[in-house]
């Protein structure tokens, strides 16, 4: 199955499944199949570029709370029994001397939210979205890194800290530095270390999402067309996160970042090895 040379068992895999006891729209499988198959076809050559097309769209079909999307068993049923030939296509690794017959990793069925092919791509668009707007969780889904380590912090459902990793990520983009993913990664670590110091919640101050709108959009799904291929659909309306408050996290993050021993670690090994390119400093 992990080479996709077999299918899973889909009878005995639906047998053990347990109904969720509810008809609603929101839970039927075809849009998710429609969505699956096109992410396939249109990325056929960059099964990467495939995440930050299908997160959005994912998000506002599968149209829950976060209590819901927190159940692993609806997100195994997804990998296993609706889509797992998206999971082999999307995480068999490539043809190697050593692999003449690459595998998808098994927590890419069953894992944990952050490894899941499914999970992460919804919880992705969950937190790193501003409101309704899902521009920002597109560029977080378009850096594997992101998902790979951002996506694993607690730090980030405060939502101006989510936001304001982003801004920082996209100004080094801007500013062409090199390696981006190590300063993703350096970032992410940098985050954690000043939180235990610094509280986000006070020097950035959000609203609490609203859930009352939140039910509402889930409501709306009985009724709403499929979401659109070439432009990002819209996610609930429950409140857009202050640009000061984002503001405010980017100039600690750059400041800290600027400073990184990570880094500079990083910068020293690249130079020792003689590669003769060192890695940008941010603000450069």
């Amino acid at each position: 199955m992990l080479t996709g040379q077999e299918d899973p068992p889909r009878v005995a895999l639906q047998r053990a499944s347990k109904p969720i006891g509810a008809s609603a729209a929101r839970w039927h499988t075809a849009p998710v199949r429609e969505l699956v198959e096109e992410a396939m076809r249109r990325f056929a050559d960059a099964r990467t570029r495939a995440d930050a097309w299908l997160a959005p769209r994912l998000h506002a079909t599968l149209r829950m709370t976060r209590a819901e999307a927190a159940d692993p068993e609806l997100w195994n049923f997804m990998s296993l029994v609706v889509a797992p030939d998206y999971v082999v296509w999307r995480h068999t690794g490539a043809v190697t001397s050593t692999t003449s017959r690459p595998t998808a990793p098994a927590d890419r069925f069953v894992g944990v939210a952050h490894k899941h092919a499914f999970a992460r791509l919804w919880w992705a668009a969950e937190m790193f979205r501003d409101g309704e707007d899902y521009r920002s969780a597109e560029f977080a889904c378009g850096n594997q890194d992101v998902l790979h380590t951002a996506l694993r912090l607690n730090a980030i459902d405060h939502r101006p800290t989510a936001l304001a990793l982003l801004q920082v990520l996209a100004n080094l983009a801007a500013r062409k530095v090199s390696h981006l993913g190590d300063h993703v990664n350096a970032l992410a670590s940098e985050i954690n270390i000043v939180r235990s110091t610094l509280m986000y919640d006070v020097i950035a101050p959000v609203e609490p999402p609203d859930t009352d709108a939140v039910l509402e959009w889930i409501a709306e799904a009985e009724t709403a067309p499929p979401v659109p291929l070439n432009s990002l659909p819209d996610g609930p309306r429950d409140g857009r996160v202050p640009k000061t408050s984002v503001d405010a996290l980017v100039k600690i993050f750059e400041k800290v970042h600027e400073e990184s021993p990570h880094l500079r670690r990083r910068a020293a090994t690249v130079d020792n090895a003689g590669a003769g390119v060192s890695l940008a400093k941010p603000g450069i």
